[in-house]
């Protein structure tokens, strides 16, 4: 009866020693995931959630994350989408603890500059929030042209179509002062 007690013993160790092995190695491999994950890899892995993103000016977004690419992301805020330069946020709320790596090369070399080509293409009416040491400031209009780090934005009276005519100013804004970006939802449109 003790060499029973004693062998159970022993199994039931080497079975609870297997099992910390086991749940050590998965921590360890967990770990070794997060310092290689990027932060876009944690905004992917919340696609579809609702978060609240802090701006630096203090001003915070609610939306339902629908892209997150290498510099910015978007949220969908009916009857809006906002894109959101990383750069602009303080922080975000309400991330969910899954990374998603983007598997596409392509994909991974979209940046800011991108999305607002897009935009520029496409003559989308929009909502520029700009923020300074002075505070922030909005301007509507429409994307004339894009470069490297900067965005020309042609003021139209919003509804009306981008014409010389229509057009009061054409603004120079360097991708740093860009704190978001409305346009409507395109079933909106």
């Amino acid at each position: 009866m003790r060499w029973a007690a004693l062998f159970d013993d022993m199994e039931s160790q080497f079975a609870e020693s297997g099992r910390l092995s086991l749940e050590a190695e998965v921590n360890e491999r967990a770990r070794i995931e997060m310092v290689g994950a990027g932060f876009a890899d944690r905004l992917r892995g919340s696609l579809g959630c609702r978060i609240a993103v802090h701006l630096m000016s203090g001003d915070t977004i609610h939306g339902v994350v629908s892209y997150a690419g290498a510099d910015a992301l978007v949220l969908d805020e009916d009857p809006h989408q906002v894109l959101v330069p990383y750069t602009a946020a303080a922080r975000f709320v309400g991330l969910g603890r899954s990374l998603r790596a983007e598997p596409s090369q392509v994909r991974r070399g979209l940046g800011l500059g991108n999305a607002l080509r897009a935009l520029a293409r496409d003559r989308a009416e929009l909502t520029v929030t700009l923020g300074s040491s002075a505070g922030n400031q909005r301007m509507e209009g429409v994307i004339d042209r894009v470069g490297k780090d900067y965005l020309d934005l042609a003021a139209v009276t919003p509804g009306e179509a981008r014409r010389s005519g229509h057009v009061s100013h054409v603004s120079t804004i360097p991708f740093t002062a860009l704190l978001a970006i409305r346009a409507r939802l395109a079933r909106d449109l």
